[in-house]
């Protein structure tokens, strides 16, 4: 649970999007990373107090119905499934383009192809399977950042063989902030966006044997371990490395490897990639299967989903997510400029919404369950309530951001549609007369003993 959790924050936009970070901030990317870090934080420690007072199937969709109603839940449910859908379509395009430079006369739509259906594969098998395959791929990325770590501390103290030792390239080049503090707040939009997936620990802890200790621990640690991986490393980049030089933008921890002298630098760099890009495929498959079967309790997603097979996997949502990602890369080879790059830009301020609905119905639950069931709360929010609302406050800043930043406009528009149709499908959902269990489950929702027995 603990490389779970660790291996939903650490991706590929580590790697290789923190480049255009520092390209944009400066050495001061720094402190964008550190201040996004923050903010995933206290989301993740909010969402934390919910799942250790009641363990839920669908997490956050659970207690964003809870909290705010039916329209809340159903939203926020469906947001976080096609975020995740694309995530597969998307990843499965990175991975493909990665093995296209050792395989360069095999068509990048078959290797795409057949990353999905090794993945898809293992995830139908059982959760277990997907827990061992994300364990190891948890651990390359892990033991990658650690050994980056060190050796990078060993050039700064003059200790690597050929260093000089040293941080002068932090002000050397322009300033340690050479574009300016509202670059640098400019540039925690993106860092937050890195950050996505931590929350995927909570799913996956209905799974596991103790969901409520095993919440508990993971995010206890992960504050210290995102400061120390994110924050650490991208310091350790713009220490060694000048933040202005080109192949700083391209990969950053390339070019700190290529510095100190390491060989086959991009060998090295392009297996790590490949190896975080199948960790997001391998989670998002998971996270997408679960989040659709989840919905289909409150009668939210049809019921034809919520079969198990013999291990208790929900083979046709993995399948329903699987087919969505077939179909996207299939747009990524035959129009990658239009529909691709649409899919891609719609999905790019959702899970930001999802994270702004988590802070609003732990402030909503809090105040409920302190009245209701106190004991719950055994693992607690911060300088609750201020804490939280300055939290909220926070992502609200970051999500208004998207809206007028140049370079982010088109993901906050594209998703501001994608939340208006799942809102207009929801409607659509209102018409449709209600099973018995999803009846009965909305009948249970609207009084305090809804919450009790989630």
């Amino acid at each position: 649970m603990n490389l779970i959790a660790l291996g939903g924050v650490i991706g590929a936009g580590l790697f290789v999007g923190s480049g255009v970070v520092i390209q944009s901030a400066g050495p001061a990317a720094v402190v964008s990373f550190f201040i996004a870090g923050l903010i995933t934080v206290l989301i993740m420690r909010m969402l934390a107090e919910m799942t250790v007072a009641r363990p839920a199937l669908g997490s956050f969709y659970v207690y964003a119905r809870e909290a705010m109603g039916n329209r809340a839940g159903f939203t926020v449910g469906w947001m976080y499934w096609y975020f995740f859908v694309i995530v597969v379509a998307v990843e499965a395009v990175a991975g493909g383009r990665i093995l296209q430079l050792w395989l360069p006369n095999v068509p990048l739509w078959v290797l795409s192809l057949g990353l999905l259906l090794l993945l898809t594969a293992t995830n139908l098998v059982s959760a277990r399977s997907y827990g061992e395959f994300e364990y190891w791929f948890s651990s390359i990325k892990v033991i990658a950042i650690l050994v980056f770590l060190v050796v990078g501390a060993l050039y700064l103290f003059g200790v690597w063989p050929g260093s000089h030792g040293g941080v002068s390239n932090l002000v050397s080049h322009g300033g340690f902030a050479p574009m300016g503090i509202g670059a640098v707040l400019a540039a925690v939009v993106p860092c937050v966006g890195f950050y996505t997936g931590a929350e995927i620990v909570t799913i996956a802890a209905a799974e596991s044997a103790e969901p409520r200790r095993a919440i508990a621990k993971a995010m206890r640690s992960i504050v210290f371990r995102v400061v120390l991986f994110y924050v650490g490393s991208v310091f350790v980049v713009v220490a060694v490395k000048a933040w202005n030089a080109p192949d700083t933008a391209v990969s950053p921890y390339a070019a700190v490897l290529d510095v100190l002298g390491i060989p086959a630098v991009a060998t090295i760099m392009n297996a790590i990639v490949l190896t975080a890009v199948l960790s997001c495929l391998n989670s998002a498959l998971y996270t997408s299967s679960r989040m659709l079967f989840a919905l289909t309790r409150n009668g939210d997603a049809p019921k034809m989903f919520t079969k198990l097979s013999r291990s208790g996997v929900p083979r046709r949502a993995i399948i329903a997510g699987t087919f969505i990602g077939y179909v996207s890369v299939i747009a990524a080879y035959t129009s990658p400029n239009l529909i691709f790059q649409f899919l891609v830009n719609s999905y790019g301020a959702v899970a930001l919404f999802v994270y702004l609905a988590i802070a609003l119905a732990q402030v909503r639950l809090r105040k409920r369950l302190q009245n209701t069931d106190p004991g719950a709360l055994s693992l607690k929010m911060w300088l609750f309530p201020w804490l939280s609302y300055a939290t909220i406050a926070l992502m609200a800043a970051v999500i208004l951001a998207m809206a007028f930043l140049p370079s982010t406009r088109s993901q906050f528009w594209l998703s501001a549609v994608t939340l208006v149709l799942i809102l207009i499908a929801y409607q659509v959902r209102k018409r449709r007369p209600a099973g018995p269990a999803a009846t009965a489950e909305t009948d249970a929702s609207r009084g305090e003993a809804g919450v009790a027995s989630t």
